[in-house]
């Protein structure tokens, strides 16, 4: 049993409190076992999951018992715990995939060092003759957030054989906060699957410093409606205005209404005086009605 004391903090709270709540670290605290606010009712009260309570949930318990458990033990140091959750990285279930890694990463030993769980998850990426696998494991180098992932990652999005992998990767490259080695998020925006192009526009997008204006004007001219629309939402993200002529092209021609929609939208935010003229025409013109009123406050914002 341990003791947790809450004392007295300072003169300004009132009166001279102190709390003790007592916490079982046999098995996963109850309800009524932790108590840090006084007049809370029990079964509102969450528990701190125990080493041996995480090693028995993670076998085969439903996907919201195993993300409770894992979420309560955030803090818990469990080196026997690592080896029962870092399967759940390949687990068919993407937010049990996510929780494993947010779980692990917080870990002080046995997670990372030659060996350990990371450098498994790099190899699985580079070796693993299953594609799922790899692309789990792309994943999870994202969800790790560790720097050395971005060179095996962006390797995995330019050469990996399956589509599903490198757009796992273009993905992890974005949790990631990078472009990848060589700029090997911007290549992939001429990936031949468009399923992997939508990731790395949608990647590059998060992206705190992406700048590359030349190499996604290119999506202008994708053949896929919906590459097209997320790669003019990054442009327009990016306030990419040099981009203006090439979108309002977008804007005016393009056979789908919500790639013109959001084209639009970007020319509103570009704020290029000498789009107005066509963007009136478009508000008149379009035989979209919302395409109109999105053309129209555009063309109030580029003559404010």
């Amino acid at each position: 049993m341990k003791s947790l004391t809450i004392r007295k903090l300072g003169s300004n709270l009132l009166g001279a409190l102190a709390v003790t709540a007592t916490v079982a670290l046999a098995g996963s605290a109850s309800a009524n076992d932790v108590k840090p606010y006084q007049g809370i009712p029990a079964d509102q009260a969450e528990g701190i999951s125990s080493p041996e309570y995480i090693m028995s949930v993670v076998q085969g318990a439903a996907p919201t018992a195993i993300w409770a458990a894992l979420e309560h033990g955030e803090s818990v140091e469990c080196l026997e715990c690592i080896p029962k959750v870092a399967p759940l990285l390949y687990d068919g279930n993407s937010r049990t995939r996510e929780i494993a890694a947010w779980w692990l990463r917080r870990r002080i030993f046995g997670v990372f060092g030659p060996g350990e769980v990371y450098s498994e998850t790099v190899k699985t990426l580079q070796t693993s003759t299953n594609a799922s696998q790899r692309a789990y494991a792309a994943s999870a180098l994202g969800e790790f957030l560790i720097t050395s992932g971005v060179a095996p990652v962006s390797t995995a999005l330019l050469s990996d054989k399956d589509a599903g992998v490198r757009a796992a990767a273009a993905s992890a490259l974005g949790r990631l906060n990078d472009e990848g080695t060589d700029g090997a998020l911007a290549k992939a925006f001429s990936d031949s699957d468009s399923t992997v192009r939508v990731a790395a526009f949608q990647a590059a997008g998060k992206i705190n410093y992406f700048t590359d204006v030349a190499s996604a004007v290119a999506v202008t001219g994708d053949k896929d409606a919906l590459v097209r629309r997320v790669g003019i939402e990054l442009l327009d993200a990016m306030d990419a205005n040099d981009a203006a002529d090439a979108v309002l092209k977008v804007a005016q021609t393009d056979s789908d209404p919500e790639v013109r929609l959001v084209a639009c939208h970007a020319l509103g935010t570009f704020h290029d005086p000498s789009m107005a003229s066509a963007l009136l025409a478009i508000s008149q013109n379009d035989t979209n009605l919302q395409v109109q009123d999105q053309a129209r406050i555009a063309n109030i914002i580029v003559t404010r």
